[in-house]
């Protein structure tokens, strides 16, 4: 099936002529009309838009390639919606910038994808479209809050595509779906024309970035969506370039606790990286301690602060169950406060960066759980999210590949993380684990796919 290829064998079938951008996208489209009355990852699908795109020549890295954006970057003439009845009538006037630099590249933007309300929640449910569901198995989340682009991809409706992380929304959907994703270094892919505005004063922990099935498909996508952009506050002129990982130190996250298929995942993940001569030592933890904290801080306590004051009178509007991020406040974030929580932030990063350098890479758990049943987490939730939002407060980038599927018949990943802009370096490591981790994965995969999917459409 056309769907299933990457989005490299994508490219390679439209440029040798063995398949059209119609051909292509017309596969896509009948893929989104079987697949997502069961899964729900879209709010909209702009079938004639992209049977009229391809009928014009396309040229770029992703000339004919259908992709999806996440339903909190702007499309102008669209809405963004956010999750949120309150968002009901609001239509971009402008593209964000990764909408401009796709559709610059030539790539098909097939739809938008589900979000919770506020983007504030990890799970992806909200009042306007309803509640999506895991492609494997529909009586799981998908995760969020680009659980309806990690669904999208991860059931061959889309290539691949962009979503948006401040604690773990690119990372927890690739790791739970079983895709991949990259939170890049704040800045590093533009976020400007994103909603809510990746913005100071607690911006800096918000990135776009992209996802896709394959590791090399993400680099794809980075190359494309890289690059300097005045809209975004945190956007500093890095060139892409190519960098290599052989010889880089592996330092191994295993402090937290994890349920049995994230433990799983690291473990075989370590292995791989030893049989690929990679020194592997244990993470000096001390070096993040406290790290979790203050992102709640900032990310909770603060923004929930942020949140009602927005809302105002209209909470009667409000779903609440995609914001459920709020009922986790602990102290109100005064400016003093908030100075203190930057202040220590950048202490700690100074000596985590100090003693990493540039060729420590750190392969940590790329979450708590593995997909959890609908509202169910099966563990408490700010502990699931620690592996995870010390690399949102620290501003480094993480890449989530997946690795196994685990007991729960669930897709397990690990997080590579490294310094700031350091991005070209994961991305290298990530294409060398996933070459050593092998096809095995794909036969899994697809062999879980196909049984779910009979399953649940029976059900």
């Amino acid at each position: 099936m056309l769907t299933r290829l990457t989005l490299r064998q994508m490219r390679n079938a439209l440029k040798s002529g063995e398949v059209t951008a119609g051909e292509l996208i017309e596969a896509h489209l009948s893929q989104i009309e079987r697949e997502n009355p069961r899964i729900n990852a879209f709010i909209e699908v702009y079938e004639e838009e992209s049977r009229a795109r391809v009928q014009r020549p396309l040229c770029g890295l992703l000339a004919g390639i259908p992709v999806t954006v996440k339903d909190s970057f702007d499309i102008a003439g669209k809405v963004t919606w956010c999750g949120s009845v309150l968002r009901r009538n609001e239509r971009a006037v402008r593209d964000s910038t990764v909408v401009e630099r796709l559709r610059g590249a030539g790539a098909v933007i097939l739809g938008k994808t589900s979000t919770p309300e506020f983007l504030y929640y990890y799970e992806t449910d909200n009042r306007i479209v309803g509640r999506t569901n895991h492609p494997w198995d529909v009586s799981r989340t998908p995760g969020g809050s680009s659980g309806g682009e990690a669904a999208a991809i991860a059931s061959f409706m889309s290539a691949g595509g962009v979503g948006s992380d401040g604690g773990g929304s690119i990372r927890e959907p690739a790791h739970f779906c079983g895709i991949c994703g990259l939170k890049p270094t704040p800045g590093r892919v533009p976020a400007g024309g994103h909603w809510p505005e990746i913005a100071h004063p607690t911006g800096f922990m918000g990135v776009a970035g992209p996802m896709a099935r394959t590791v090399e498909d993400v680099r794809i996508l980075f190359e494309v969506l890289a690059g300097y952009d005045a809209r975004d506050p945190f956007s500093a002129p890095v060139p892409f370039r190519e960098w290599p990982s052989e010889g880089v130190r592996v330092a191994v996250m295993d402090q937290l606790p994890v349920q049995a298929g994230c433990a799983e995942a690291l473990g075989e993940a370590v292995r791989l990286l030893g049989s690929m001569r990679h020194e592997c030592a244990q993470f000096p933890f001390e070096l993040i301690d406290g790290a979790h904290d203050l992102w709640r801080v900032l990310f909770v306590d603060y923004i929930t602060q942020m949140l009602h004051e927005m809302i105002g009178d209209r909470q009667d509007d409000c779903a609440w169950t995609g914001v459920e991020l709020m009922k986790y406040t602990r102290e109100k974030v005064d400016v003093n406060r908030l100075g203190e929580v930057l202040a220590r932030r950048d202490r700690m990063r100074a000596r985590l960066l100090q003693w990493m350098g540039s060729v420590t890479v750190i392969v940590a758990p790329a979450f708590g759980t593995t997909a959890f049943p609908h509202r169910r987490p099966g563990m408490e939730l700010m502990d699931a999210i620690m592996p995870v939002s010390p690399w949102n407060l620290l501003g480094m980038p993480s890449l989530v590949v997946p690795v196994c599927v685990g007991d729960d018949g669930m897709p397990a990943g690990v997080q590579l993380i490294g310094a700031p802009y350091t991005e070209e370096l994961l991305l290298d490591l990530g294409v060398r684990l996933e070459r050593a981790r092998g096809a095995q994965w794909q036969t899994r995969r697809s062999s879980h796919m196909n049984t779910t999917s009979t399953t649940s459409t029976m059900a």
